[in-house]
């Protein structure tokens, strides 16, 4: 437990019932004690507690891990930092991330924006290209979220858009 890192961030209004203020690179080396399951990550997600809920983004096995799960575990997301989490550490690694990205983009959920912008500039970072239609509806729905952005999902827009030539 880092007791600094874990009463700076309940006296900021972190929402979960527990917070221990493990840096991410401590949870890294936790999770890779552990063999990736399913049933473990879904336990570790439904617990309110900062920590459980990364370490699941990190345990639970690609593979079984659905297109109606990652709706379901969206939209229980408390905080930018785990959407970033979840984004980087499973989203982008299943097939169906581009669609689903495009799909939460244009949904009216600010968290589901903020998953779907993270993912397609992540899949960009990677190589991934986009097709001009693609980009052009990228571009559309940047543009209409810009002004009522939040700044984490201010963000994700423009990591997102930096791929795309203007």
């Amino acid at each position: 437990m880092n007791g600094i890192l874990s009463a700076k961030m309940r006296e900021a209004g972190a929402p979960y019932k527990l917070v221990f203020g493990v840096e991410l690179p401590r949870l890294q080396s936790i999770a890779n004690e552990f063999s990736p399951s399913r049933t473990l990550a879904q336990q570790l997600w439904n617990e309110n507690i900062r920590e459980c809920k990364l370490l699941a983004t990190m345990l639970m096995p690609p593979e079984e891990f659905l297109p109606e799960m990652a709706d379901i575990w969206v939209d229980e997301i408390p905080t930018a930092e785990v959407a970033q989490i979840l984004c980087m550490q499973l989203l982008c690694k299943e097939p169906w991330c581009a669609v689903t990205a495009f799909e939460w983009i244009a949904s009216p959920s600010p968290m589901r924006q903020l998953c779907g912008f993270l993912c397609i500039a992540r899949l960009l970072q990677q190589g991934a290209k986009l097709q001009d239609r693609s980009a052009i509806e990228l571009k559309d729905q940047a543009q209409s979220l810009l002004p009522t952005a939040d700044l984490p999902l201010r963000k994700a827009i423009i990591a997102a858009t930096s791929f795309i030539e203007h």
